[in-house]
């Protein structure tokens, strides 16, 4: 009966010894969860703060965000959890930096057709007290021309980067 007894004490021992044994290599995973959580957040939060100064940051973090999260799915589901929403960028937050893309566009548009239309103002200006100058009327073709050519530029730039910016928040 001892030696039964002393098989069962030793049982219960090495059970005990091994669930402490699980419950600590469990609490030490999750500690690792959230350190790793915990850095993602502080690599991000970079990102975050890249995308609401200039939308076209998200061209370079959401992918970013994509593939970490593919990494390390269980950090991001803490962070989703803890933040309420998708981590680093939700799709409102997609959304919202193709409008911030867009009003800032009409902003700028606004601002470039003033800017131009004083210089265009001036050399009229210019070529009506002349006596129709033929460098005034050649500087004034040059300040229409550079109009266009920095319009055209600026637009082609708003319309890849709001197509790129659509793509991410579909």
């Amino acid at each position: 009966m001892n030696l039964i007894t002393a098989a069962i004490v030793v049982a219960a021992a090495v059970l005990w010894a091994g669930r402490e044994l699980l419950a600590e290599l469990r609490a030490a995973r999750d500690e690792a969860t959230r350190t790793r959580a915990l850095g993602l957040l502080q690599t991000f939060s970079t990102g975050i703060a890249a995308c609401h100064a200039d939308p076209r940051a998200l061209l370079t973090w959401q992918p970013l965000a994509r593939t970490a999260r593919q990494l390390l799915p269980e950090e991001f589901a803490q962070l989703d959890a803890a933040s309420g929403s998708t981590f680093p960028f939700s799709v409102d937050h997609l959304q919202s930096a193709h409008a911030q893309w867009t009003a800032d566009w009409l902003a700028w548009e606004r601002a470039h057709d003033a800017e131009y239309k004083l210089k265009a103002a001036v050399l009229e200006h210019e070529l009506a007290a002349s006596g129709e100058s033929v460098i005034v009327r050649a500087r004034l073709e040059a300040v229409e021309r550079e109009k266009l050519d920095l319009y055209q530029r600026r637009y082609q730039q708003y319309v890849q980067v709001a197509k790129a910016l659509q793509r991410l928040a579909s």
